[in-house]
């Protein structure tokens, strides 16, 4: 069992940016894929960015290509995603993913481990 605790949320303005940060429990953070995905108001959650067990796989929606970053420490259980030039349209809870093999991907039913999401505002 992989608990996952999300941190890093907060209201910015347009063009800003933030760091999320999410810790994993457990001592076989390597082993796991991670990835970030987001959920706005009415809509279905989507995938933002995802990271193989290593970190030498990285995948990025188009919307963030550019903007975002997405990385990990393995030796603090930690995988971060930087965010800037951030837009309106970035707003919305974001959570973190794991899934129990270091191979990643975009399908949301992949991941076994889910945060308790933060909360993103980008206002005007």
């Amino acid at each position: 069992q992989v608990q996952l605790v999300e941190s890093g949320g907060g209201s910015v303005q347009a063009g800003g940016s933030l760091r999320l940060s999410c810790a994993a429990s457990g001592s076989t953070f390597s082993t796991y894929a991670m990835a970030w995905f987001r959920q706005a108001p009415g809509n279905e959650r989507e995938s933002v960015a995802a990271i193989s067990g290593s970190g030498d796989t990285i995948y990025y929606a188009d919307s963030v290509k550019g903007r975002f970053t997405i990385s990990r420490d393995n030796a603090k259980n930690t995988v971060y995603l930087q965010m800037s030039s951030l837009k309106l349209e970035d707003t919305g809870v974001y959570y973190c993913a794991a899934r129990r093999v270091t191979t990643a991907t975009w399908r949301k039913s992949a991941y076994d481990y889910w945060g308790q999401g933060t909360q993103v505002t980008v206002s005007s």
